[in-house]
């Protein structure tokens, strides 16, 4: 079954669109949580930011840095946080890609990106070199 994101591309469900091209669309977020809260998507449907074909992938950042500024100018907002749930496990509910534009104003009780992984990791050197070098290992071409 196609995700509510598909459904939105297809025009089956209505969205506020604010940008739509060949391969992306954006559109603000039916529950937002800033006024100019929005969603960026690449049109064809891939459940995580890693199945992204490159192509895809830069044309969605393309996207991305497009509506940046038109979300925060829009809103009069001096700054946004922008992030991707990233599977079922970071908090992601709907399984397609989506980057959120969240456009932030002094004072609005939000937290910083640090502020939603929970408690940090204790972890000594030995580890941080460990892990370091298994990315390093897992990126090679």
């Amino acid at each position: 079954m196609a995700s509510i994101f598909s459904r939105i591309v297809e025009g089956e469900i209505p969205a506020r669109t604010v940008y739509e091209d060949e391969t992306t669309m954006a559109f603000l977020d039916a529950n937002p949580l800033a006024p100019g809260h929005t969603l960026v998507i690449p049109k064809e449907e891939y459940e995580r930011l890693n199945d992204l074909p490159e192509g895809l992938a830069s044309d969605l950042y393309d996207t991305l840095h497009r509506l940046i500024p038109a979300v925060e100018d829009a809103v009069d907002a001096p700054a946004s946080n922008v992030a991707f749930n990233n599977g079922e496990a970071a908090g992601q509910e709907v399984p397609h890609v989506h980057g959120h534009i969240i456009p932030r104003f002094e004072d609005d009780g939000g937290n910083p990106i640090h502020a939603i992984a929970g408690s940090p990791p204790d972890l000594a050197d030995d580890e941080l070199d460990d892990i370091a070098e298994r990315i390093s290992a897992n990126n090679q071409a």
